[in-house]
């Protein structure tokens, strides 16, 4: 990054900062190596890939990729048949098992991206991954099980180690040479086992000496009966060390058969790597992604320079190279002119390098060949230049190469020199280089390129707004609009003498007077209408927001118009289902009834049912109508309810126990047959265990419960039904009345006994169970069920 120019506009240290985002060493030197591309096709192509691999790191997050480093010296040694050292082995498996892992991260997403090619070009290989990480214990030694010749020598070194280590421990334990020994231990010296040794009683145990000790009172001493062991274990070292050099090559010459890919894989892999730094700086910059335009419109809409702190940067909105090639910044010093001309170019330069841009929605920018600054005091002693002459040095390159798809960004334009020759000069120069076709932004000081901004078609005036009433800057550039110097009003916000500038005043010329009258007039007429145009668009914000909450509520109504309306089809759907059980048991109690005409009890039966019967056909008329039911019912526990007493459940009438109650919601847990559940006090009526009543609206009534036909009651619930005998209607009937009755109880598992005989019954009975909508299934029965003679049905 040696181009003075994008130093001049710092790119250099935004790539300083896309660097620190990678993780290996080889993508941040290629991220400060990065030159803006000049072909919009090229630059469309590397946004998207960034924009696409900024969507997968949100969806999936971020691959690990670190720890990898630059391995392809070794890979390309390994190929001309080099021996690869433990760390370099270990470097290249590391590298594999990223690529892998990067391989696998990206098959989470099914729909492709612009970046696939990259990861495409990853060729794991598991095998070779996974024989390196088997050989290889750590960065200094290999597994003993790396080869089974490799583990033979070390269990024979280990043995021979031992041998030695029980003789010498025979040595030093010896009352023979306790007064020898200068400590009772075993020590290594040059790879072999010693016993240290008085200096003054060396010749008192035979042995080679090896070392002495460094204040020379201590020999190192070899004794004689382990020189032969100590000799076996230097061979087996040999022979370890060529076993450990043949498997270094063997895994070595597998890396060089991959060489190819490995360097394939690893180029691709800093590419992503340098992809997820764009990514991860986008998210940092709160990026978005900008349209690269074919023509020359550049638009940044509230852009931020990435080098400013997040709360001390103030975004602003640049146009330029629809209606005008050339824009004309003035305002005040420290009015953020030079920051807005810098960040114009830097996001310009940032999006040719393929990164997104800190700006908001909508902005676009073009491509061009080169941008060039002039920005900056660049005044030099060692060539004696001040600084007016380094200014022209540097517009005397820029136009020798300013171009139809150039970008010219200059910083007080004809500053440095004579106030009335510097802006014929600046004018000369901005005409010059609209001439040659580039755009151009410029900032000035000078009245004179104002007036030319405004009398001249393609060229537009912009300012950096300033606050008079406190007479600070704002940061925000007007396009459009030309900017005072606001020189006198802040010379008296220092405390310059009003007598002073009072003088200066009438030292200004008068027609530069009336211009700056007229500028002035123009910025207090668009302050007051940008006042109320916030405010009408407040208003109109409000309108929305209440249109919204009125929309919002209407939906809330037909929502909850469909759920009333919903819940009252289930209600009459409830109360259809109990009229046609309660009349289906009313059927079959006159069934029971009729069967036993000829019984003694049938009179006696008879008797109790019309007790019963005028009260349940009372009870299906209040099922039609639960509301007149509620309305018309009152009903008071006689006392408070206990575990053990009977109750009628009120709107399923059945008799129940109650198991234990009440919660903290008020509800018993009643037990009506098989069936279990909570139901609410005010739905629970005690029954007289005496006379088999309850009391409601001052009368006693029979619980329906109650009722027994032959001595058996009506309600008990019924797990199996025999209709062996019947011919298909009849059999079907009592099917539907009994699988009716069994759905009503609660039951899960009943069974239908239909015979086995032709088969007919059971056909005509399993055809009809396919429609029934209470049968979730059914089977024929298994051995000790009954097999083929009966199916067992499971209900919803």
């Amino acid at each position: 990054m040696d181009n003075k120019h994008y130093i001049a506009l710092e790119l250099d240290k935004v790539l300083d900062l896309l660097a620190a985002k990678t993780t290996s060493a080889a993508s941040a030197e290629k991220a400060r190596e990065l030159i803006p591309y000049s072909d919009p096709r090229d630059v469309s192509r590397a946004i998207q890939k960034t924009a696409d691999i900024n969507t997968l790191s949100v969806r999936f997050g971020t691959p690990g990729l670190g720890g990898i480093r630059d391995c392809s010296q070794e890979v390309r040694r390994a190929q001309i048949g080099g021996r690869l050292s433990i760390p370099e082995l270990l470097a290249v498996c590391w590298v594999l098992r990223v690529i892998r892992s990067v391989r696998d991260w990206r098959r989470q997403a099914e729909e492709p991206t612009s970046a696939d090619p990259l990861f495409d070009a990853l060729v794991p290989n598991r095998a070779l991954e996974e024989e390196i990480d088997r050989c290889i214990l750590n960065e200094e030694e290999l597994q003993d099980t790396a080869s089974a010749e490799l583990a033979s020598i070390r269990r024979k070194i280990k043995k021979a180690q031992l041998s030695i280590r029980e003789r010498l421990d025979s040595i030093i334990k010896s009352p023979q040479y306790a007064q020898v020994l200068q400590e009772p231990i075993v020590t290594i010296r040059d790879g072999r086992f010693v016993v240290p040794v008085k200096a003054e009683r060396k010749g008192e145990l035979r042995g080679l000496v090896h070392d002495t000790s460094g204040s020379g009172a201590t020999v190192f001493v070899e004794p004689m009966a382990v020189v032969d062991a100590n000799n076996e274990i230097r061979i087996l070292k040999g022979e370890e060390q060529q076993e450990i050099d043949r498997i270094l090559l063997e895994l070595s010459s597998q890396v060089g058969d991959m060489g190819d890919l490995i360097l394939q894989s690893f180029s691709a892999l800093v590419d992503l790597d340098l992809l997820f730094a764009k990514s991860r700086l986008a998210d940092a910059m709160r990026a978005t992604v900008p349209e690269i335009r074919s023509d020359r419109l550049l638009k940044l809409n509230k852009a931020r320079h990435p080098l400013i702190p997040k709360d001390k940067v103030v975004p602003v909105d640049i146009l330029l190279g629809g209606e005008f090639d050339t824009l004309v910044i003035t305002g005040p010093n420290t009015g953020g002119k030079t920051v807005a001309l810098k960040t114009l170019g830097l996001l310009t330069l940032m999006a040719a390098c393929g990164m997104l841009l800190p700006c908001g929605e909508g902005s676009c920018v073009p491509v061009f060949d080169r941008v060039l600054a002039d920005i900056g005091d660049e005044q030099s002693i060692e060539q004696s230049l001040s600084t007016f002459s380094a200014h022209i040095t540097n517009i005397i390159n820029i136009l020798e190469w300013a171009g139809p798809r150039s970008l010219v960004l200059t910083d007080e334009l004809g500053a440095g020199t004579d106030p009335v020759e510097g802006a014929a000069l600046a004018v000369s120069i901005l005409e010059a280089l609209r001439e040659k076709g580039a755009l151009v932004a410029a900032t000035t000081h000078y009245a004179e390129i104002k007036m030319f901004a405004l009398t001249t078609p393609g060229v537009e005036n912009g300012s950096c707004e300033f606050d008079v009433e406190t007479l600070s800057p704002t940061y925000r550039l007007l396009i459009g609009v030309p900017g005072r110097s606001n020189a006198f009003a802040i010379s008296q916000r220092l405390g310059l003498s009003d007598g002073v500038i009072r003088r200066a005043k009438e030292l200004v010329s008068s027609e530069n007077t009336r211009f700056e009258d007229v500028v002035s007039d123009l910025e207090r007429t668009r302050q007051q209408l940008e006042k109320e145009q916030l405010a009408a668009a407040s208003r109109r914000q409000q309108m929305d927001a209440l249109k919204k909450e009125m929309e919002e509520e209407r939906k809330r109504l037909y929502a909850q118009l469909d759920k009333e309306a919903q819940e009252a089809r289930e209600q009459a759907r409830t109360i259809v289902e109990r009229v046609r059980s309660q009349t289906d048991l009313l059927l079959n109690e006159m069934e029971e009834l009729k069967k036993q005409q000829d019984k003694e009890s049938f009179a006696k039966n008879l008797a109790q049912l019309r007790a019963g019967y005028k009260g349940r056909v009372e009870h299906l008329r209040d099922l039609a109508d639960p509301v007149a039911q509620r309305r018309g019912e009152t009903y008071v526990l006689p006392r408070k309810l206990k575990s053990g007493d009977t109750v009628l459940l009120a709107d399923l009438n059945l008799e129940g126990t109650v198991l234990s109650g009440p919660d903290s919601a008020g509800c018993y847990l009643v037990q009506a047959g098989i069936l279990k559940s909570k139901v609410k006090e005010e739905d629970l009526r005690l029954v007289d265990t005496k006379d088999r009543k309850v009391t409601v609206n001052g009368k006693r009534r029979v619980p329906p419960s109650t009722v027994a036909v032959g001595g058996k009651s009506v309600r008990d619930a019924r797990t199996e039904v025999d209709i062996r005998g019947m011919d298909s209607i009849d059999g079907i009937l009592e099917v539907d009345r009994f699988l009716d009755q069994a759905s009503l109880m609660g039951l899960g598992t009943v069974t239908i006994i239909h015979g086995k005989g032709t088969g007919v019954l059971r056909a005509a009975v399993q055809d009809h169970l396919r429609k029934v909508k209470c049968v979730k299934s059914f089977r024929p029965g298994m051995y000790g069920e009954g097999e083929a003679g009966v199916t067992v049905v499971e209900l919803k």
